[in-house]
């Protein structure tokens, strides 16, 4: 019998909120709905800069609608959101880290999940900086990884082959853009075998029943 499963492709960056409401929804009900899903981690900085599309805080009828409209998602999906203060240092080390751990997983996905929630519950729940090493390990030992295995993954996501995979994987992210002009921004979803993309909130009637495990 042939896999009927359709091949879901979620591109983000765990700077953004709406990713990681994108994310849960999307891990809670891939069963449900019968779906591959397949993380891709992008680099949102670099779609904002080829896109010529402004960070939501330097845009002030962004930014007050955002504050608003995260809430009511937070209560509406069960995702506990706390946004924190401005990221200035951005996240291409971040999510060179987390494609990192993907290359190592050669697209099994369970470890790119937990690290990836990980780093959004640390940046959203705890307002601990991300962009610290320590917290990155840290991430990875709570995703699952040994010391060990963190630190490789540490050197790896500086080597050049990481840093061209991150960039091809932004550019292929900017293209979709380019193609999909009701797009800007991330997260950005992907239906394999047909050119279905999807960037808007998604019009569930359902929540997540609080299923997420929370830093107390």
């Amino acid at each position: 019998m042939s896999n009927s499963r359709k091949v879901v492709k979620l591109y983000y960056d765990v700077i953004s909120t709406y990713s990681w409401l994108a994310f849960e929804v999307l891990c809670c009900y891939r069963n449900v709905w019968n779906i591959d899903l397949k993380f891709k981690p992008a680099f949102l900085g670099g779609v904002f800069h080829g896109s010529g599309n402004q960070k939501p805080g330097l845009v002030q009828n962004k930014f007050c609608y955002m504050v608003t409209d995260l809430k009511q998602l937070s209560e509406f999906f069960g995702v506990r959101v706390n946004p924190p203060l401005p990221c200035k240092k951005g996240t291409l080390n971040v999510m060179r880290f987390v494609t990192a751990v993907d290359e190592k997983e050669k697209e099994r996905g369970v470890l790119v999940e937990r690290v990836s929630r990980e780093l959004w519950k640390n940046i959203w729940c705890t307002h601990q900086d991300i962009t610290h090493p320590a917290t990155l390990t840290e991430a990875g030992l709570k995703a699952g990884l040994s010391a060990n295995e963190v630190e490789e993954l540490l050197i790896l996501s500086k080597s050049q082959q990481i840093k061209d995979n991150a960039f091809h994987l932004c550019f292929y992210t900017f293209c979709l853009f380019i193609n999909d002009k009701t797009a800007v921004g991330l997260w950005f979803i992907v239906r394999v075998g047909s050119y279905s993309c999807r960037k808007r909130k998604p019009p569930f009637s359902i929540g997540l029943r609080n299923n997420i495990d929370y830093p107390m």
